[in-house]
């Protein structure tokens, strides 16, 4: 490990994050009693100017009138560009000790953060909260992209990015088909085979943009997690990116339906085989530890010390669910 160690951010159980329009508030009861792990009450893009005040009020009844049991609360701000963003922040955070997170969207450089964190700290401090309200960071712009590393380390408040590929795809004039999909135009030719014939495959446009975000948060202590997939009707589609999203090491999935919790959290929950073969790495490399051993083997795969720290990893993901 490098002398230069990197607090973590704290740990919340982020495999699902529901998005609920602020300005629908017959929506919040059904979020309460959904199996999302991080609901955000919106006020940015799923409500319209007009709806703006009266979603931050239906927000700041919904919050404090509504058993959340144990979910991880949040509302989505509008953006700093806009003259709502900072009464969201206040009207809200002095009325609702009951929220958790703030999503600030659109983050393009580390000042956006320093100008929320500012907010939030002169609220906390007037109100006396003891409880430090944590933020989650939007990349959706190539500018934002672009400054993805000093974003991560803005703020000690900073917990979690998310990457907002719609908005992302506007931002960089890409050619798209859906949100968060893949696009037919986005492939390789393979060479001719005997016979001359060459295949096609599809390839994933959004790979560098969510590797290069996942890289930043891993490297500063904070949870990355996969934005959303439109097409909620189609639950394999959203699998699929989900999965792709926990192959790079992503913690978690936006859900903008709630059809897309269990799928989110069947994903990004390790299998009960996983679990069972983690424990017995971490088992054996005990037993190699007490043996004096550095690497041990076990079915027919050397394990040594970086097999513990994933199996570990893999085994408090486990216990953080359980729990």
């Amino acid at each position: 490990m490098s002398f230069t160690l990197i607090q973590q951010a704290t740990p919340r159980l982020h495999r699902s994050e529901l998005a609920v329009p602020g300005s629908n508030p017959g929506m919040f009861e059904k979020a309460a009693a959904s199996a999302a792990d991080v609901i955000f009450l919106d006020l940015e893009d799923a409500v319209a100017p007009d709806d703006k005040e009266q979603a931050r009020k239906n927000i700041i009844e919904g919050l404090n009138d509504i058993d959340w049991g144990t979910k991880t609360m949040m509302i989505r701000i509008n953006g700093l560009d806009t003259h709502y963003a900072y009464r969201d922040v206040i009207e809200v955070l002095e009325n609702c000790p009951r929220l958790d997170m703030i999503l600030i969207p659109k983050v393009g450089v580390p000042q956006d953060v320093y100008a929320i964190d500012m907010l939030v700290t002169q609220v906390e401090q007037y109100k006396k909260y003891e409880k430090k309200l944590g933020l989650e960071l939007l990349i959706e712009t190539a500018l934002g992209m672009a400054n993805v590393e000093a974003i991560a380390q803005s703020s000690p408040r900073v917990e979690a990015m998310s990457f907002g590929v719609a908005d992302y795809a506007a931002s960089t004039r890409a050619r798209t088909v859906g949100i968060g999909g893949p696009h037919p135009d986005h492939g390789v030719l393979t060479d001719a085979d005997e016979s001359g014939e060459r295949q096609y495959h599809w390839a994933d446009p959004w790979h560098y943009a969510l590797s290069r975000m996942m890289v930043a948060c891993r490297a500063y202590g904070l949870r990355p997690i996969d934005g959303p997939f439109g097409d909620f009707s189609d639950p394999d589609g959203y699998k699929a990116a989900a999965k792709r999203g926990a192959v790079l090491g992503f913690e978690g999935k936006w859900a903008i339906h709630p059809s897309q919790i269990p799928l989110a959290n069947e994903v990004f929950s390790p299998a009960a085989a996983e679990v069972e073969k983690a424990q017995r790495i971490v088992d054996a490399m005990k037993q190699a530890a007490k043996e004096g051993k550095g690497a041990v083997s076990l079915d027919g795969r050397l394990i040594d010390i970086a097999s513990i720290r994933q199996a570990q990893a893999l085994l408090d993901k486990a216990a953080q669910i359980k729990g």
